[in-house]
């Protein structure tokens, strides 16, 4: 089982603004829409794992769902899908210790783990197997962080960097140990 980080940065490691915005990643020009490798990488995993707060964000993107695989929503207070959605989203609570047996069992091997709270969760509890990290060459100055406080370095091997719109760089990472 691989659970895997497929998320954007500032160059000063926030993943979103001081008032919880996006807009930032949006700024820099893409003419021709790349996605830059995001549904290649969507074709590879079998579920998304995201917590409540970037569930919401999803949801208040304009146009069609952006999901064709399962999403499983981690939230201890959330107790029903928000309505329209409920044959796109299922919620689950628990520890990451917990949902990743459960998920397994279900036939879900590759994860993709998104929104800040979870995959700081996910890091705590070392379940985290790769990471795919974008980043945008804005300095955010505070914002809300990729990652939080640990008990232990993680250990990661760079395998791979790759290089988009002459500003943006995608760099792969996969768990040492």
């Amino acid at each position: 089982m691989s659970n895997i980080v497929y998320i954007a940065t500032s160059l000063d490691g926030y993943i979103a603004d001081k008032e919880n915005k996006l807009d930032w990643l949006m700024e820099t020009p893409n003419p021709d829409e790349d996605d830059f490798g995001f549904q290649a990488f969507m074709d590879s995993v079998d579920a998304v794992v995201m917590g409540r707060n970037t569930l919401d964000v999803v949801l208040s993107f304009d146009g069609p769902w952006p999901y064709t695989k399962p999403l499983f929503v981690l939230s201890n207070t959330l107790t029903s899908v928000p309505k329209g959605y409920e044959d796109k989203v299922t919620i689950i609570s628990g520890e990451p210790k917990q949902i990743v047996p459960q998920l397994k069992e279900q036939g879900f091997e590759r994860l993709y783990i998104d929104g800040g709270r979870t995959i700081q969760g996910f890091m705590q509890q070392d379940l985290i197997d790769e990471m795919i990290i974008t980043t945008i060459p804005t300095v955010l100055g505070g914002g809300i962080p990729l990652f939080g406080d640990l008990e232990k370095p993680v250990k990661f091997k760079h395998m791979k960097s790759e290089r988009f719109l002459d500003c943006i760089v995608k760099n792969h990472f996969v768990r040492q140990g």
